[in-house]
């Protein structure tokens, strides 16, 4: 479907004359239509250059149409039925984020989700000049395994208890407020309160591959960090979450470290992985479930571990392997969790996972 004329904004329940005062004085974007079994979405941009759509993961740029010579530029996305991504309006080599969503994750990304997404409940809405709490908690952490300065923040979420470390701790720091959200789902009764550490990474290519220096690391100099700061935690019960390359380190944690890790939030893990798979033309195109795959078939007996897998429904590619790693784990005797977000490889789509699959780690 694609709408002409002035149908393509009445449509979507904007009046006025497009780029008058009038139409930017209601204009609310992005607006989701049915389209036999998805939608389409109206993007507008007021401005004097041509933009266009940059959508995290799911999408090549869309480029924006411009309305007559008004400052009017627009877009009609068919998307999906279930769908929450993250965009960006890309101009020359800049990008910004939508002043007509007020839905933001960070200062310069949007959020837009079709009209049938699931609700994520506990994430509140943050435009882009929202300011996101921060832990009072900082750790001054100087690695001698890893190398190098990191500020690890530290969140008692009411009043602190197993330790959740969320790697990636900084894309959950200040693009999406999972200090708020998690101390939300504590107070509904929804997760036992929880100590959160924010692990911010610094080379993730090479800190989240298959290898021991990062989790050595966290056994031996974070842990006993946290344990000093005076934040009640409990390092006993240690949850890890992690997405993508994170969901991989994750689970190669449990399955080397199971002493240290024994309970995992992964959330789309790149299990196409292998020591070789980076200097391949498709990373994705080698053996399915990749390294992860191939130690699980020689590791029975894991009925000590507790992983909930997530993974969004429109990673065609990313399913097979996530399938493969999903059974084995299983089969091996771990207790499994399997769920689909209404995403592609996108965080704003495992937000809700993130805080449900915890809370079902921690039993």
């Amino acid at each position: 479907m694609r709408l002409l004329g002035e149908d393509a904004f009445v449509a979507f329940g904007l009046s006025g004359a497009p780029g008058t005062d009038e139409f930017w004085t209601t204009a609310r974007t992005p607006a989701s239509i049915p389209d036999g079994d998805g939608w389409v979405t109206l993007f507008l941009r007021r401005g004097s250059k041509a933009a266009s759509i940059g959508f995290e993961s799911w999408s090549e740029p869309v480029p924006l149409r411009r309305w007559g010579d008004t400052d009017c530029w627009y877009a009609q996305v068919r998307m999906p039925a279930r769908l929450r991504v993250t965009y960006q309006f890309l101009v020359g080599d800049e990008a910004y984020v939508d002043p007509l969503n007020p839905v933001g994750a960070g200062g310069d990304r949007s959020i837009a989700a079709t009209p049938d997404a699931p609700a994520q409940p506990h994430w509140p809405v943050v435009g882009a000049d929202g300011v996101l709490p921060l832990p009072r908690t900082r750790l001054r952490w100087s690695s001698e395994r890893l190398g190098g300065r990191r500020t690890v923040r530290v969140h008692p979420a009411g009043g602190g208890g197993p330790v959740v470390l969320l790697l990636d701790g900084d894309d959950w720091l200040y693009l999406h407020p999972a200090m708020t959200a998690f101390d939300s789902a504590v107070a509904s009764g929804e997760m036992p309160p929880v100590t959160l550490v924010f692990l911010p990474a610094k080379d993730r290519a090479a800190e989240f591959a298959c290898r021991p220096e990062l989790w050595e690391a966290v056994r031996d100099e974070l842990l006993p960090l946290v344990a000093e700061s005076g934040v009640p935690a409990d390092r006993d019960r240690l949850v890890v979450a992690g997405q993508s390359l994170g969901g991989l380190s994750a689970m190669y944690a449990a399955l080397e470290y199971p002493e240290l890790v024994s309970r995992v939030a992964c959330q789309s893990g790149s299990f196409w992985w292998t020591h070789a798979a980076m200097d391949l033309a498709d990373p994705l195109g080698g053996p399915v479930g990749g390294a992860i795959a191939a130690r699980l078939r020689e590791r029975p007996g894991l009925s000590g571990l507790r992983v909930a897998f997530d993974v969004g429904e429109h990673e065609r590619r990313m399913l097979p392997h996530c399938e493969l790693v999903e059974t084995l784990a299983e089969q091996a005797g771990a207790a499994v969790r399997v769920s689909r977000s209404a995403s592609e490889h996108d965080r704003a789509g495992w937000r809700h996972a993130l805080l449900r699959d915890v809370a079902w780690t921690l039993g």
